[in-house]
């Protein structure tokens, strides 16, 4: 059971005499012109980590000897070893990850388990004439239907104002009056007769 106690005791020890590190800096791409954000940086043994910013800038505390893994989806994975011996208590880094491509067999993606049954589907398919569909689309009844489903043109519109403004100009001082009850219409109607104006030439 002492030995049970001793050995943790020894790896405490032994962490407690281990300097903290505060390890820093700037993630870039392959080019180094992008900084790279949401880049995953821990230490597997220890359990703990962060990730890069905005910017590419991370900060997190790490001891002496710890291996700091960087990894992100697309790029090569990398390990940065802290030195065991570190003068100072700040590591600054400027950190450049790779692509990491990865070449995947060719696959042929077909719609029917063999080509000969897609053969036979192509040669058994009921093609439409796009002809036949234009000259129904075309016929004067199609048309006419569209034509009246059809909202007024702007010449239509202007032309419909134009009256309105016209009909409202006439109203203005009063009522229209009504032809039918014009005496000298009538006169004008009654002269036009005797000088045979009405009759078919």
């Amino acid at each position: 059971m002492g030995v049970l106690f001793i050995v943790p005791q020894a790896k405490a020890q032994d962490a407690q005499d281990k300097k903290v590190i505060q390890l820093s800096g700037i993630i870039l791409n392959a080019d180094s012109t992008d900084a790279v954000a949401g880049v995953n940086i821990y230490v597997p043994t220890k359990g703990r980590g962060t990730s890069s910013g905005r910017f590419g800038y991370f900060s997190m505390p790490v001891l002496e000897g710890d291996s700091v893994v960087f990894s992100f989806i697309g790029l090569k994975r990398q390990v940065f070893k802290v030195p065991q011996k570190v003068e100072d208590d700040r590591i600054s880094l400027i950190l450049t990850m790779q692509v990491d491509e990865i070449a995947l067999a060719e696959v042929e993606v077909m719609p029917y388990p063999t080509e000969e049954e897609f053969k036979q589907a192509v040669i058994a398919m009921n093609v439409v004439d796009p002809m036949s569909i234009s000259r129904a689309n075309m016929s004067p009844e199609m048309l006419l239907r569209w034509a009246e489903s059809m909202p007024a043109s702007s010449n239509e519109n202007f032309r419909y104002f134009q009256q309105t403004q016209m009909l409202q100009n006439q109203d203005l001082y009063g009522p229209r009056p009504l032809r039918l009850l014009d005496p000298f219409a009538w006169g004008q109607f009654i002269r036009s007769i005797k000088r045979g104006d009405l009759k078919s030439k």
